[in-house]
């Protein structure tokens, strides 16, 4: 998901009571991306960027929360407020956003039209009025006693203070910034310098991202300002899609060849398995055990004109055989399910519904779906493992211990683990050859 700056399509107020109610939504331990997914399309745009920028700012709005309101507030008032003040806090580091007046205004009327902060009208508007002087004066002399605006657990810090020491600081700063739009061209359609050209002629700019991590890319294009997917010349027709560069070398390690059998095993919602497609005419098996993530995956080879009989969309458990044909694939895709803690400049929420117990858990997941998915490639076949996490335990350890595990896999080179930066996500890459009698 990428977040537009400050859409209007929805009257401000309604956007903030919506936006307060999806961070409810989340401090339960909801997606954020399944909330959204729940509003209507007039709703999303303006909603999905007032929560994403109220949850990358949530340490700086809380400071001025507790800073202005000695007792704790109720949730629902909480909420409201983290959201108003992020879009203060918006408008003074980006130049951009609305007025002061019509923040203060619009999170009064949000108040008086849900009946669960009725009461607090009063409150919000002394508190917000006080945040717009704070912040005003800020701007002569930026804050701030942690330049970390945005929440990550004391587990989540420790550990990658423990493994980046140097890294940390800067890594967790990044994440808490937007997320650029990054495009992937579908060289079937196009070259990356005839999409460019097209995309000129739209009046949208952009520019070819050439490298992540010493791989080349061919097919990645930079938007400095996001636009519309509906604003990208042919995206309906198949022309484009919405990938990040680090998640794009995916394919292009895994380098698949016309005929080839190819597995997706932890497929949705099919970026990954598009981009094989695009690459070359392969005998595709996209396999998804979530029913309703796997509906996305068909959605998006449609688009993309990839569909075919030789492409297959399988609902199945990649850590067991039940759903396999016993016909071994010639290379293997296995984008594990993991902490996500490498895509959280995309995904704001991730940071607040994971819990430490659940690297642990995930790591068992991973190597079961590992262990499943060897069994199913044929000798002198490839295997990329790949997450889209900062964590060791998900990365290199598992790596370590999969090559210790299996004498008959032989390590190839590949990226190892990538940090998020400006141009990128975070996520591990390790690539392995099955070396069989």
């Amino acid at each position: 998901m990428t977040d537009q700056k400050t859409p209007r399509s929805l009257p401000l107020s309604e956007a903030i009571t919506i936006s307060a109610q999806a961070i409810g939504e989340v401090m339960v331990g909801r997606s954020l991306t399944e909330v959204l997914d729940q509003l209507d399309a007039h709703e999303r745009p303006i909603v999905q960027s007032l929560t994403f920028d109220a949850l990358r700012k949530w340490v700086r709005s809380h400071e001025f929360i507790k800073q202005f309101i000695p007792k704790t507030p109720p949730l629902e008032v909480e909420y409201l407020l983290s959201v108003a003040i992020a879009l203060f806090l918006q408008g003074a580091t980006e130049g951009k956003g609305y007025a002061a007046h019509t923040i203060v205004d619009q999170a009064v009327k949000a108040c008086s039209e849900y009946e669960p902060t009725m009461y607090a009208k009063g409150l919000v508007n002394a508190v917000l009025r006080k945040v717009s002087l704070a912040v005003q004066a800020e701007n002569e002399k930026p804050y701030p006693p942690d330049p970390i605006p945005m929440f990550f657990p004391p587990w989540w810090r420790a550990s990658l203070k423990r493994n980046y020491s140097k890294a940390w600081q800067a890594m967790l700063i990044q994440q808490a910034q937007r997320a650029p739009l990054i495009l992937r061209v579908n060289a079937k359609q196009h070259t990356r310098q005839e999409y460019q050209e097209l995309l000129h002629q739209a009046g949208i700019a952009a520019e070819p991202v050439e490298s992540v991590a010493g791989i080349t890319l061919d097919s990645a294009l930079l938007l400095r300002e996001p636009v519309p997917v509906s604003d990208l010349p042919g995206f309906y027709s198949g022309a484009v899609s919405v990938q990040d560069a680090g998640a794009q070398i995916a394919a292009i390690l895994l380098d698949p060849k016309p005929g080839e059998r190819i597995l997706d095993a932890c497929a949705a919602p099919g970026g990954k398995t598009a981009h094989l497609l695009e690459l070359a005419q392969c005998e595709m098996t996209a396999l998804e055990l979530d029913g309703q993530r796997l509906g996305k995956i068909g959605g998006n080879l449609d688009r993309l004109r990839l569909r075919s009989d030789a492409v297959q969309v399988v609902r199945g458990d990649a850590s067991k055989a039940a759903w396999w044909d016993g016909k071994p694939f010639d290379k293997i895709l296995l984008d594990a399910p993991c902490s996500a803690s490498g895509i959280v400049a995309r995904h704001p929420d991730i940071p607040f519904l994971r819990r430490e117990a659940d690297i642990k858990a995930l790591q068992l997941r991973q190597r079961a779906i590992l262990e499943q998915a060897w069994k199913m490639l044929k000798n002198g076949g490839t295997l990329l493992y790949v997450t889209c996490s900062v964590f060791p335990e998900e990365g290199e350890e598992q790596a370590t211990w999969f090559a210790a595990e299996h004498l008959d896999a032989l390590r190839l080179s590949a990226p190892g683990q990538i940090l998020p930066a400006e141009l990128n996500d975070g996520f591990y890459y390790a690539l392995f050859k099955k070396n069989g009698a």
